[in-house]
Formats: structure tokens, sequence, C-alpha cells
């Protein structure tokens, strides 16, 4: 059965608009309560942590969860602004019985969103999504007075992630001599990220490191990073970090300037990997850029494509016992250093291959060129089904034979609206342009 609530990644929506209002967030907090402690078999009573970023919303619906959580009889540890991957471990390292956070990652001040991990730090699978479903059905009820619920904060939760984010870099190198700049994105690392690099060495210049409640996103970080750059060069900076406003995404700039997106850098992890030793395989998604695929087959080293989604990424990645995975939005995983994408880990992963080779970006990343992606929205009537639309296959099959190994074709539907995205990447762009056109135009003819 379809979800009605949860998508890829967690709930999320307008603030104001159902769901996310204080009476719906109230009631998820509590459904969710009554599912995640369900089999809690500890004595202690169940606790859950919950974090936000830096939208102004956070505050009202902070409290509408604790409302809900106190109501189920689930003591609540609430940890402030802090970034997603910083929730998951400090859920799995208190031996808690789940974590939450408020924030709509990359989207605009307006939006927000609640999303859930387990005790294990990872994200929840669809049938426990599916049972908090399920009990939003109920009515939403009260334990007794004296198994109600209590909140208190947690201190120094800042001071505990910036130190397991130390942790992931090797112990015999450091930073000195780097000048980094940091862009938070005016987000949930804010507080935290300057100092994980600056504790490690490196000469940081921060920017977008004064949010306001409404200024997430707006033109800094990760879905902006033209901002890094141009920092990047004025401060003759090595290199430049962009996170979003929840902090599990990366871009990267070099010195300059150059932007790198999620695949490029998931090419630098997995090869520095592969310098140390075997690597059986790596994983991306439907988008990610046929450059690696044919790169990393060159290497020896197998590769997947999830769905699109780090969730995705990451069951993919568990069920061939794979470590590392991404997607060119700069999501990206190693298992064998957190459970969750977290895009300050991330940097230092490659940080530290960028030390190991003693190279630069540009020169780690010389070996590997990405395909031109062309991407056409094309609306579609009423009742078209391109999957079996004869003109339409019949056009992608010829494009797909011209193409050969040289390139491929993807044809998904809008989520939302009554659109396909084609997208054909090709060695050159003119091509990519011409034959994505060619399958576009069927949809009409």
């Amino acid at each position: 059965m379809a979800a009605k609530y949860f998508g890829t990644d967690g709930v999320r929506g307008r603030v104001g608009t159902a769901p996310i209002t204080p009476d719906f967030v109230m009631r998820l907090g509590y459904a969710a309560g009554k599912v995640l402690t369900k089999s809690w078999s500890s004595s202690a009573k169940p606790t859950v942590l919950i974090g936000k970023d830096t939208r102004i919303s956070g505050y009202m619906l902070e409290a509408a969860l604790e409302a809900g959580f106190a109501a189920a009889g689930v003591d609540v540890m609430l940890a402030g602004p802090v970034p997603t991957p910083a929730v998951a471990y400090l859920t799995r390292a208190l031996r808690l019985s789940a974590g939450v956070v408020i924030s709509a990652s990359h989207n605009p001040y307006h939006d927000n969103g609640i999303k859930f991990f387990s005790a294990s730090g990872n994200k929840l699978p669809d049938a426990v999504e599916a049972e908090i479903e399920a009990e939003l059905e109920q009515p939403m009820d009260c334990v007794s007075s004296e198994k109600l619920g209590k909140a208190r904060r947690l201190d120094d939760a800042q001071g505990r992630y910036i130190e397991f984010c130390k942790s992931t870099f090797p112990s015999d190198l450091d930073l000195r001599g780097m000048r980094i700049v940091v862009d938070c994105a005016h987000g949930a690392a804010y507080h935290i990220a300057p100092h994980v690099f600056h504790e490690l060495g490196a000469e940081v210049i921060t920017i977008g490191n004064k949010p306001d409640g409404l200024n997430i996103n707006e033109g800094f970080g990760a879905t902006a990073p033209e901002a890094l750059s141009r920092s990047v060069l004025a401060n003759k900076a090595q290199i430049g970090i962009a996170l979003d406003g929840d902090a599990d995404r990366l871009v990267m700039v070099d010195a300059a300037g150059r932007i790198y997106n999620g695949d490029e850098l998931l090419y630098v992890m997995v090869k520095d990997r592969l310098a140390a030793g075997a690597v059986p395989g790596a994983v991306g998604t439907l988008m990610t850029n046929m450059a690696l695929e044919v790169a990393f087959k060159k290497m020896g080293i197998g590769f997947a494509r999830a769905k699109v989604g780090d969730r995705y990424v990451l069951e993919t990645l568990q069920e061939r016992g794979w470590l590392l995975g991404g997607e060119g939005s700069g999501h990206l995983l190693c298992l064998d250093k957190h459970t969750t994408g977290d895009g300050i880990v991330s940097a230092l992963q490659v940080l530290s291959a960028l030390k190991r080779a003693g190279l630069s970006l540009a020169d780690m990343t010389a070996d590997i060129r990405l395909y031109p992606q062309v991407l056409i929205n094309v609306k579609i009537p009423a009742g078209f089904d391109w999957k079996t639309n004869p003109g339409m296959q019949a056009e992608k099959a010829a494009v797909e034979k011209a193409l050969g190994d040289s390139g491929r074709v993807l044809i998904r539907p809008s989520g939302t609206e009554p659109l396909i995205r084609v997208m054909v990447e090709a060695q050159q762009a003119d091509v990519a342009q011409t034959m994505a056109r060619r399958i576009a135009d069927k949809v009409t003819a």
C-alpha cells in the first residue's frame, strides 16, 4: 500500500499546510512513540532524541513532537540545532530507542519535515513507517500521569558530534597548512563544521554561518555552491566545502573555483580506498553519471544503481555488503564511518584521500570526465503511458542502439506533476541533446 504521509525522506511539506501542522506533528509524535517503543526491552523508560535545523518553524514543531512523545509515555532529549547525521550518531551512541530530526534538508525555510532514525542509527524501513501511519489512523490517547514522558536538554550534543566527526579522519594525518572555506548554508552545522576542520589543523574561513530562521539554504550551501566558489577564489583557499541545511549533503570546490558534485567526490573516495586494498563495489542511483560506471568497470570495481534517494543507496549497500555509495546531489555514504550520509564526514574522507595522495581535487579527478547529461521535462496528456506507447518505445530503442556503450537513456515519471523526464547521457553534449529531443518529440507524435 502506498504511504499516505511518508516520502523518501520522512514526512515533509510546507509549514502550516497539512501535514506540517502542530496538531498533526503532535499526533505523529504520539504514533511514533507507540510504534518505536513497542519492542523496547530495557527496564528504563524509552527515550527519543530530537534534533532540528535552523528554521524558525523548528521551535513550534519541536514542542508539538515533545508533547506527542510525552503523551505516549516516552522521555525526550532535546539536542537543539544539529545536523541530521548527528542525530543518527547520538541516538546510537547514547543507546536511545529512536532519533527524530526536524528538517526539510535542502528546501527553503517555509518547508519543514520530520524524519526518524532507529536505535541503530539507520533510517526506518518502510514496514515501520507503515506501522506509524496505521497508528495515526487511531484516536490519540494519553498514558496516565505517572507514566507521562519528561524532557531534558542534551547540553553537550555539539561537542560529542564534533569529536565523532574528527574520529573518522586518520589519526596520522592533519589539515595543517590548508586554508579551507566552509559554507554551512545558514543551517544546522553553522556552529559545528568550522570547529571540526579547525581542530584538525586547518585555517578555516566560514560563510553561511549566520542563521536567522529564514535564510537557510538561501544563496549558500550545497544547492547554491557559487557563493563558495567566489569565496575560495577571494580568500585564495586550497579547497571549499559546502553543506546543505541539515548537513547531510556535500559539494566541494577546488582552488580554481571549480565545483565538484557528489559523483566526482564518490570517485575520489573509491579511488583512495582502492589504493589501500580491494574495493568490491560502489552504489549510485539511476541518475549517477555514466562516466563513473565506465571508470569503475575499468578499475575492476562493481557498480550498482539504486532508485533515487539516499535511503535506497543505503539499502543496496547493505544488501551487497559494500561500503561506499552516493548521489550526484552530494549524499555520500561510507558505512565503515557512519550509518547514514554525512556531509562533514564525507568531506573528511575526501580530504584524507587528497592528503594521502598528495594531490589536488583537480589532479585526483583528472582521469574521469563526466558525460554531458540532457534532461527534458515533457508534459504528457491524460492517459498517456510511455511504457506502452509504441512510437516512444521504438524511438527509445533506436536511440539506445545508436548510443551503444557510449551513452544511456533514462525516462522517469514525475511524482507530483503530469510530466515525464527524458534524460540522455552521451560523450558529446550535442549528441545527448539531439537524442533526448528525438525521444521527447514522440510524446505528442
